[in-house]
């Protein structure tokens, strides 16, 4: 009888760690945090950077495809010039895939990280970005259907 206070403890310590657990996938959700991303880094405004302006479209980017040098800076200048709302997220295939099942599941989820924003029709946003690491990313809307419907970009990496 003398252990059953303390195994009591012991669950109640464990339910604890595991609410905890179960809440921070929700706050990082909800903040979008990203402690690093796959595509490069936010950029600095105070060093020079190439200008690409994208049109967000129904439903497609113009332009589609993108080749930048590996440290090269981007000030990409967004214009929906669309009907309806759109968004830009730079990641990778796979994250913007698994990013778009999020979603699908919160559709009126609004991007305003580093590495994305959603733009209502007629509105124009800036996104400043370093492309740090080689290879290709992608640029999509992850509004629900529009990714499937075509809204997809790439941008390659070239080592310098």
């Amino acid at each position: 009888m003398k252990h059953q206070p303390e195994m009591t403890m012991k669950t109640i310590r464990l339910g604890l760690a595991l609410a905890a657990l179960s809440i921070v996938p929700a706050l990082a959700h909800d903040k979008h945090g990203h402690a690093t991303f796959s595509a490069g880094e936010p950029g600095d405004p105070n060093k020079p950077a190439r200008t690409i302006e994208i049109l967000l479209n129904e439903m497609d980017y113009a332009p589609a495809r993108i080749e930048v040098r590996r440290g090269e800076q981007i000030r990409f200048v967004l214009r929906n010039v669309g009907k309806e709302d759109h968004e830009f997220l730079l990641a990778t295939p796979k994250e913007n895939l698994a990013h778009a099942v999020e979603m699908k599941k919160h559709p009126h989820m609004e991007h305003d990280d580093s590495n994305g924003v959603r733009l209502a029709p007629n509105k124009t946003a800036e996104i400043l970005w370093k492309f740090s690491k080689p290879g290709t990313f992608e640029f999509s809307c992850l509004i629900p259907d529009h990714r499937d419907y075509g809204m997809v970009g790439h941008v390659t990496v070239t080592s310098r």
